[in-house]
């Protein structure tokens, strides 16, 4: 942790820019010139009147299954297949190649302005532990530039996979501190339910939180499928409201948005983290004309007062055969499906800073704020508005008061004779 004074960063549309002094690694003054007579040798940051941001949160991505395309592409681009060439590949994985890959992802967020990162690593009886022991380990050494939450998550299911359950109680005892789900992988509605509950007791013996992959189709036929009323059900009855995050929930944008289930997710207190990329990938898959987005419908869901985030999910593999883990270039294409004009440009922003932390259960010790950690990210943008339309190349990343990355560009420009 560092000493920084960040000079002239525009944290707020419309108003002049400020200071922002960090000291020891939390935000100590926000004004509109701090002057340091005591100590002109701390370094100082020109933000040149740009936008200043918090630390960007990238809250759902699989960094253990990352750059597997090349390995094993997805031809027929289905879901099934996605499942099932990763089980494939995950037979082979072993834990230097799940960092090393992983490894990779993490530096190119940070690049990108990730300070705070929550993986999704598999535990299953293909890859074991692997997975979450390889994100443990990479916790630890980028402790410096990011803090990374882990997830004990059953891709493969927990009554389908025999095994998991007890799986998935050594990978928190070992380090995970939120409990994952899949409940639509597996072979029944009866054994969806049992799926759900069990990751809710699983979670209240270790008093963590709860994060599952939900409804990831663009069809309602399958019950599997249309688990989320039961979930709020469940997290009301377990007294979880606020403590839970449900990932994709693609089948919402199948229903009228007056459907119930808008009200009761709000009640229930659930952020719902949309992962473009990856939803429009593969879903619409079976529709010959008129392909559906086989998006969560992000306008309705912030109309009924829901807590919306989105992420980047896969990066390169069967599931999603793009991406770079830059959240600003994600929030183009949210913006872009979602019918969202600039008015809503700044709204994209918030959700992969202040949406994202109250996602985490971060809202109390994040932001531009005195007394909070001194993660900043400096774009290359006049207005924050403006930021997911110009998609600034232009990056400087601050994690608890140390300067983590810098990207800088040259343009020249020739005039034409």
């Amino acid at each position: 942790m560092e000493d920084l004074l960040i000079r002239r960063a525009h944290i707020r549309d419309g108003e002049p820019t400020q200071d922002i002094l960090i000291e020891n690694g939390v935000i100590t003054r926000i004004e509109n010139q701090i002057d340091l007579p005591d100590n002109p040798s701390i370094p100082v940051l020109d933000a040149k009147d740009c936008v200043v941001v918090p630390g960007l949160i990238e809250s759902h991505i699989h960094p253990d299954k990352a750059l597997l395309e090349s390995r094993k592409p997805n031809v027929s681009g289905t879901l099934a297949e996605a499942i099932r060439n990763t089980g494939e590949l995950k037979a082979q994985f072993t834990l230097d190649d799940v960092i090393d890959r992983a490894a990779t992802v993490l530096q190119w967020a940070s690049a990108k302005g990730t300070t705070i990162l929550r993986a999704h690593p598999d535990v299953d009886p293909i890859s074991k532990l692997l997975g979450a022991q390889g994100m443990l380990t990479l916790k630890e050494s980028f402790r410096d530039i990011m803090d990374i939450e882990v997830v004990a998550f059953p891709q493969e299911g927990i009554i389908k996979s025999p095994g998991t359950y007890e799986l998935l109680e050594e990978a928190m005892r070992e380090g995970c501190t939120v409990v994952g789900g899949c409940p639509y992988n597996e072979a029944s509605m009866d054994d969806s339910v049992r799926h759900i509950e069990m990751v809710f007791e699983l979670a209240e013996r270790f008093g963590a939180a709860v994060d599952m992959h939900v409804d990831f189709t663009d069809d309602t036929k399958d019950p599997r499928y249309m688990t989320t009323e039961v979930i709020c059900e469940i997290t009301q009855a377990h007294g979880m409201q606020g403590r839970v995050s449900l990932g994709h929930v693609t089948t919402l944008g199948s229903i009228e948005p007056d459907h119930p289930v808008f009200d009761q997710i709000a009640q229930a207190g659930i952020s719902i983290v949309t992962l473009p990329a990856t939803d429009l990938y593969l879903n619409g898959r079976r529709d010959t004309h008129n392909i559906r987005r086989g998006i969560a419908p992000v306008q309705t869901l912030l109309q009924h007062g829901i807590n919306v985030v989105y992420s980047s999910n896969n990066i390169r593999n069967a599931f999603t055969p793009l991406g770079n883990a830059d959240l600003i270039l994600s929030g183009y294409l949210l913006a872009e499906v979602n019918h969202m004009g600039s008015a809503q440009f700044g709204l994209v922003m918030d959700m992969i800073t202040t949406h994202a932390a109250q996602s985490l259960g971060r809202s109390a010790n994040y932001g531009l704020r005195v007394g909070c950690p001194g993660d900043a990210v400096v774009l290359g943008s006049g207005r924050i508005s403006d930021v997911i339309a110009d998609q600034p190349l232009e990056r400087t990343v601050v994690k608890n008061g140390r300067i983590v990355s810098q990207t800088m560009v040259r343009t020249e420009s020739r005039a034409l004779s």
